[in-house]
């Protein structure tokens, strides 16, 4: 019996490959990610709260209830996964929910996690259905449950699992069905950051690159990372090899101003592709509404890369309004891309 279980294990070896991993593993962002809670800069609710949890935990020599953390692309929720597990002496698997694609994947996960282990899953809401289902017994009851033969001869089987802790990080919540949200114990909402705190993360990263940043390129750099801790890393690589190739290595305001005009980041923190979103809705739909769906597919891109890549932080800022009948675009993203208002159109 567990035999059959354990012939699940190669598919482990698979999912820690390089290959299913996400930008949040890559060596360039590993490096710049805090290890442990002190030196996490942000989000401070949840970070009080993962403290009090983790000391409580370590206070009854047991591991920490089942987190959940929801919020847009960039913003820490892998890196928490690792601050946890670091803080309390755990190894961390790491998958996502698209890579499980069949109830053996997660089975042969699973039975190999030790006492006190965490799996992380990033994108839990694209888990299949058959495969969270296997999720409700180990979460709640730490053991898997098995149907052999069919018919008549069917019999079931009970396999006990180590106590492990699941971390999820998911950007559409409402997509997770009831019965797997209401099994974790911690659920928190990571926002965007603010301006003093990207600055602070724009420091502590350039120290770690070693590149000098002057104060009015890291508020620069800062208006224009959307809130974002992953954003303000990448443009900060950016700025650093042009100013080392086109000017002396310095990173100050007009460094970043001149780096991020190639980038086509503008001084708002949108790129070609928040631009041309919000032009599709002007100019094609006479400013909304208009569904997701059709301005997909005049982009032609993917609906859901604008739902959780594009849209939050144009919401964020006002730029776009959602409502029943869809998008809209405000008169401000009207401003901001020079188009002139008569009447609430251009």
């Amino acid at each position: 019996m567990t035999d059959d279980i354990l012939t699940y294990t190669s598919v482990k070896n698979e999912m820690l490959s390089g290959s299913s991993l996400s930008i949040d593993e890559e060596p360039e962002i590993l490096s710049l990610r805090p290890g442990s809670i002190s030196d996490y800069i942000g989000q401070s609710e949840v970070v009080e709260t993962l403290k009090i949890a983790i000391e409580a935990a370590k206070l009854r020599s047991e591991p920490i209830d089942h987190v959940l953390f929801h919020g847009p692309p960039g913003l820490g929720k892998t890196t928490l996964a690792h601050i946890i597990a670091n803080e309390t002496g755990a190894n961390l698997t790491v998958t996502s929910g698209p890579a499980l694609e069949k109830g053996g994947d997660l089975i042969g996960i699973l039975t190999h996690l030790e006492e006190g282990d965490i799996l992380f899953i990033d994108e839990i809401h694209r888990t299949p259905k058959v495969v969270e289902e296997f999720l409700y017994p180990a979460m709640e009851d730490f053991a898997i449950d098995f149907v052999f033969d069919k018919g008549v001869n069917a019999r079931s089987h009970r396999y006990r699992l180590k106590r492990f802790v699941l971390i999820g990080a998911t950007t559409r919540v409402g997509l997770l069905s009831a019965p797997l949200r209401e099994r974790f114990g911690i659920f928190r909402t990571l926002d965007f950051y603010s301006e003093p705190e990207l600055v602070e993360i724009a420091r502590r990263s350039a120290q770690l690159l070693k590149i000098e940043v002057e104060e009015d390129g890291a508020s620069e750099l800062s208006r224009r990372s959307r809130g974002t801790p992953r954003i303000i890393n990448r443009l900060l690589k950016r700025v650093r090899d042009y100013a080392q190739v086109r000017g002396d290595g310095l990173i100050n305001k007009n460094t970043v101003q001149e780096a991020l005009a190639l980038e086509g980041v503008d001084n708002k923190g949108l790129t070609n592709l928040d631009r041309r979103y919000i032009k599709t809705i002007i100019d094609f739909y006479k400013g909304g509404p208009v569904g997701i769906e059709a301005i997909a597919a005049t982009l032609q891109e993917e609906s859901d890369t604008l739902v959780d890549v594009v849209e939050p932080f144009l919401l964020k800022i006002g730029f776009i309004v959602r409502t029943s009948s869809g998008r809209k675009a405000s008169e401000e993203a009207y401003r901001h891309l020079g188009y002139h208002i008569r009447n609430g159109s251009h």
